[in-house]
């Protein structure tokens, strides 16, 4: 089975146990050790707000739960077993939540490790910003909870290969409980103006390099992806922005890109995801997104380069030539290119040879 690309839109299935009053969820996510299914369990029956949210939620019920840039307050619980799990969500929060006020807080400071599905500290209660990606497992829950609600979780790993191994001592699938002690406002992205979309983009953007130069592939194709959905709703603005239309005027139409910034911001995110998914075998896609880029700066030496290794790896030869004797227009005496087509000529003269073993044992 071929791994869900990170750039296709969480697919969230739900059913509800109305017997239990209970409400499952599950989805894909992905961490640096692949990609996991997820299964959420959690009550309908809100739990009780915090002082310093219930007033923010009755003005506006659509803020119950966090947004794009909330600090959220979390702990997460490994379980031993199943049942101790299922058991957890219907029980008392087991500590009485106090006024918490997290608008000076900042998210902490720690890196996504291979070692981990859950890329938090465990048992203890941390502070995220929603959207940063430090745990998509973790965020995906939080949109979906209210202040003091916990939630039960399930992870499986999909597929086989070193990135989901099981490590020594832990148990597999994994359990276990999350807790949203407090949140901040965030804004979803309808409510953004287009420049805190474009802070977003590039905050996205950044951080999938750092993760792809970590070797965290699969969250560095997450965080691009999380860069295009967004970028996809500006195209309007920046377009009108460019012809000097009044709604993106004076100082905001300054801080918006312009549209050959709007171009190459595109360009790259796709052929940055076409290398992470050559990383991660799925070299159909990897052409996809390079094509993509290439349609969209001509100029753009690496898009090439993924092109024609795609186009390579699913035995299109010919179209591999093209995207490396472009990127040698491009880059004159690229030895990346130069290899590259002895590469491809080496492999249509294995492939013609196997050709014309096989049509003379058909005549012969």
């Amino acid at each position: 089975m071929e791994p869900a690309d990170p750039q296709d839109p969480p697919h969230v299935d739900e059913d509800d146990d109305d017997d239990a009053g209970i409400s499952v969820a599950s989805w894909l996510s992905v961490c640096p050790r692949g990609l996991w299914k997820v299964q959420q369990k959690r009550s309908r029956e809100s739990r009780p707000q915090t002082p310093s949210n219930s007033e923010r939620d009755a003005s506006c019920p659509s803020r119950n739960c966090p947004q794009l840039g909330s600090l959220c307050r979390v702990r997460v619980r490994l379980k031993a077993s199943v049942d101790e799990v299922q058991s957890s969500v219907a029980e008392e929060p087991d500590e009485k939540l106090s006024i918490i006020d997290l608008t000076d807080a900042t998210p902490a400071a720690f890196p996504r490790c291979h070692d981990s599905v859950l890329q938090i500290p465990l048992e203890e209660w941390t502070t995220l910003r929603l959207g940063d990606g430090q745990c998509d497992v973790v965020e995906t829950c939080l949109e979906t909870m209210r202040a003091g609600e916990k939630c039960e979780i399930l992870l499986t790993a999909v597929g086989k290969g070193p990135d989901v191994s099981k490590e020594p001592g832990e148990n597999i699938p994994l359990h276990a409980t999350l807790e949203l002690q407090a949140f901040t406002p965030g804004k979803a992205s309808w409510e953004m103006s287009p420049v805190e979309k474009w802070e977003w983009v590039k905050s996205h953007k950044e951080r999938g390099g750092a993760r792809f130069r970590s070797g965290d592939v699969w969250g560095a194709a997450h965080s691009y992806s999380q860069a295009m959905k967004l970028l996809v709703t500006l195209a309007a603005p920046v377009t009108e922005a460019e012809k000097g239309g009044r709604e993106h005027d004076g100082h905001e139409a300054r801080r918006l890109p312009t549209a050959q910034e709007f171009k190459t911001m595109k360009a790259g995110l796709h052929s940055n995801m076409s290398l992470c998914q050559l990383k991660l075998k799925q070299p159909e896609r990897a052409k996809d997104s390079a094509a993509k880029a290439t349609e969209l700066e001509a100029g753009n030496a690496k898009a090439w380069y993924r092109l024609g290794q795609a186009c390579q790896a699913v035995g299109e030869l010919e179209e591999a030539k093209r995207a490396f004797r472009k990127l040698l227009e491009l880059q004159p005496e690229s030895p990346a290119a130069l290899k590259a087509l002895k590469d491809v000529a080496v492999r249509e003269k294995e492939t013609n040879a196997q050709l014309g073993l096989r049509l003379s044992k058909m005549f012969s």
